[in-house]
């Protein structure tokens, strides 16, 4: 099930980017949970396009309607399904992409699976499909927050060259929303936006990083081989566009480490286990330890850029193209919500799967 994910708490996507609309089917939804569209909206208005001008100017309001799964304003524990319409699609910018494969986009390798693409706006693999999951990770967070205590962070900590030093552990959701690029460090945030800008001046793009972090999981979420909490992370992280990388806890800076400077060691304090450290990023053995759980995701510059590139046409003929349309200098300001949907949809599920085991 190529466009599901989840075992308990299960979403399945549906949509393109230049089609009627995008949207989720959420199973697994505990019932009698408070549920409405106003639930869902800010999520989806911080993933929109169009919000500031570091982003794609595609205007979409991405008005989110729930068509089943609730009564009464609650959720039934039946399917839950979510449609946001597409409005402001211009295909013919896509025209000479039906016969040339972008660089470093889907293109030629949707080609070779199927034999056939949506190539206006690039289909499926166009970022409007995480739509669905932001949607669904609005869920997700209003029942881990409500039910479990967890609360689930993301924010930009690098961009390029240019990097916040902010203490994972006190960084503020005010704080992230505080600027158009939203990291949490008010000085850098400036930077990194006078850069962006510098990009699209540029015709280019450029890459980053997004930090997370889920407070109050508590011990025990997870599994101990296959379905270690951190794979589950990770897979969900690098499903999404332009993700390159994934590193948790002390991540490859742990490789410069001995094993006596690395260990977390393990104190009570409180009338609970605590570590004194916390370089495991919360999760040991794949599963959760109690404390904070953190990580890193990478993000590729954007593929499109306003220059001529080599490339090849669907006839196997060397040619070039230039890219056209309204897109993203950078995804890091939009792959916030993005990253905190995914992060909670892992946890939630792996929450419910826990309850369902030991009770």
């Amino acid at each position: 099930m190529a466009n599901s994910l989840g075992q308990l708490f299960r979403i399945t996507t549906w949509g393109e980017s230049h089609g009627g609309g995008v949207g989720v089917v959420v199973d697994g939804c505990p019932p009698r949970i408070k549920l409405s569209e106003a639930d869902i909206q800010p999520d989806l208005d911080r993933r929109r396009p169009g919000q500031s001008s570091i982003v794609t100017p595609r205007k979409e309001s991405d008005t989110v309607q729930i068509l089943s799964g609730t009564f009464e304003g609650k959720t039934l524990g039946t399917p839950i399904s979510m449609w946001v319409k597409n409005t402001d699609q211009r295909s013919e910018a896509y025209n000479e992409m039906a016969e040339k494969f972008r660089p470093s986009h889907a293109d030629y390798t949707y080609q070779a699976k199927y034999g056939f693409r949506a190539w206006p706006g690039g289909g499926r693999t166009s970022a409007r499909e995480t739509i669905g999951r932001v949607a669904a990770g609005a869920i997700a967070k209003k029942i881990l927050r409500e039910k479990f205590g967890v609360e689930v962070l993301a924010y930009v900590s690098q961009v390029q060259h240019i990097k916040t030093d902010v203490d994972v552990n006190t960084v503020q959701f005010d704080d992230i929303e505080s600027n158009i690029v939203r990291c949490p460090d008010q000085v850098i945030a400036q930077k990194m936006i006078r850069l962006i800008e510098k990009m699209r001046g540029e015709g280019n793009s450029v890459g980053g990083i997004v930090g997370c972090v889920a407070r109050g999981v508590p011990a025990g979420w997870g599994e101990p081989v296959f379905d270690r909490l951190e794979a589950d992370l990770a897979k969900a992280m690098l499903s999404l566009p332009a993700t390159k990388g994934f590193e948790i806890g002390s991540g490859f800076a742990g490789t410069l480490m001995t094993g006596l400077e690395h260990n977390d060691a393990f104190r009570m304090k409180g009338g609970k286990v605590h570590t004194t450290t916390n370089l495991s990023g919360g999760i040991q053995g794949g599963i959760s330890n109690g404390e904070p759980i953190y990580f890193r995701v990478a993000f590729k510059p954007v593929a499109t850029v306003m220059h001529e590139q080599d490339t090849v046409s669907t006839k196997l003929k060397n040619t070039t193209l230039k890219g056209r349309g309204r897109h993203d200098p950078c995804v890091l300001p939009r792959a916030v919500p993005m990253v905190e949907a995914m992060t909670a949809l892992v946890l939630l599920d792996h929450a419910l799967r826990q309850k369902a085991q030991c009770g």
